[in-house]
């Protein structure tokens, strides 16, 4: 039970990538039948080819609140499919574990990120009493969970003293396409990969890539992502033009995945300063096509990338801190090139969707056995 993307290959966001990588390597194993509910409507025309292996269950979505929605219609409409239904086990992602904590079936539930946390820092309006009504939500049903997936140590230390459940430490899985991305790298190239929006802190990137631009040091930043929010959105373009940088930074607005990994190729850096994330996709893709990352050392960020190995850890509230790292490693070239290494190595390990698949798999086994 996920968000699942009406077009496969242009998942909007993490939590649609993951399902989507996620749910075809499982179908890959004979002893499994995997079953998608969701409540994103799907393409006009059918399920495309390559999910033939998946049975995708599209129930109607309820317009309005979210939260509202995952803990009254909803929830109504998950418990009488699945009484029909009758799966031997429900794995729900993100807001969807809301729907299933009544559910007398074995359970799993991955944690993708903390809704009260974002909102905190999303600079919406009344954020800060949306926030306090998300976490009472959100802690609430994890602490009926019996099964947990935590894709970081973040996760862990966040569900500590709140999860009764046991907790499972399975990183989340991206698409093989990444891990044979080539390389034909730009010198000098900075990608992101990331909405425009307060969460993912867009302007405190653009004043590290202009201080380390006055440095002498030259580059691109190319910024892929929908502008979230129009009035920050207006405000990274003023502080562009305010810079003189509008011919250095490139917004691309929102990409399809083979864009993102053509982008990759050539990047020499990718960047990623957010001030809260638990596990960005973002990062694992850099990774795993060979590319060293520059990101906040806070959060989820520290458990991805080993500070000098694979990239650097910064404040994302430097831009002297952002400046500096990006120019070091533009600035060494076997230092680069031993980082994308180290990165592809750790992706391979952690990060690829057979992988992920196999250690899912055995959490569903111990779930079964245990109900």
């Amino acid at each position: 039970m996920t968000s699942f993307p009406a077009a496969p290959e242009s998942p909007k966001g993490g939590v649609e990538a993951v399902s989507v990588n996620l749910c075809r390597a499982l179908a890959a194993f004979d002893d499994l039948e995997i079953h998608v509910v969701t409540f994103v409507p799907g393409p006009k025309d059918g399920e495309a080819r390559s999910l033939e292996r998946l049975k995708i269950h599209r129930l109607p979505a309820e317009s309005g609140s979210q939260l509202l929605n995952a803990i009254g219609p909803w929830r109504r409409g998950v418990e009488e499919f699945l009484r029909e239904l009758s799966p031997d086990l429900v794995h729900a992602h993100d807001i969807y574990g809301l729907t299933t904590t009544g559910v007398r079936i074995p359970r799993v539930f991955t944690v993708h990120g903390f809704i009260h946390a974002d909102t905190l820092v999303s600079g919406e309006r009344f954020h800060r009493i949306r926030s306090r009504i998300w976490r009472y939500v959100e802690t609430g049903g994890w602490a009926k969970q019996p099964h947990i997936i935590s894709i970081s140590p973040y996760v862990r230390e966040r569900l500590s003293g709140i999860a009764r459940g046991v907790i499972h430490d399975i990183d989340n899985p991206i698409s093989e396409e990444f891990f044979r991305v080539p390389r034909r790298e730009r010198k000098g190239v900075i990608f992101s990969a990331a909405v425009i929006s307060p969460r993912k802190n867009t302007l405190n990137l653009v004043e590290g890539f202009a201080r380390m631009m006055d440095r002498g040091v030259e580059g691109e930043l190319r910024l892929a992502g929908a502008i979230w929010e129009e009035r920050y959105g207006e405000a990274v373009r003023e502080r562009m033009y305010a810079l003189g940088l509008e011919k250095k930074v490139v917004l691309l607005g929102r990409i399809t995945m083979e864009t993102i990994r053509e982008e990759l190729s050539r990047a020499s850096v990718f960047a990623l300063v957010s001030l809260e994330e638990n596990s960005p996709m973002g990062i694992e893709e850099a990774m795993a096509a060979g590319v060293p990352v520059v990101t906040s050392n806070r959060c989820g960020m520290p458990y991805m990338v080993r500070h000098g190995e694979s990239g650097f850890l910064v404040d994302p509230n430097d831009p002297e801190d952002i400046a500096y790292r990006l120019e070091s490693i533009l600035g060494d070239d076997v230092l680069r090139e031993a980082m994308g290494k180290r990165s592809k190595a750790i992706a391979e390990d952690r990060f690829h969707p057979q992988i992920v698949a196999r250690r899912t798999r055995d959490v569903y086994r111990e779930a079964v056995r245990s109900k």
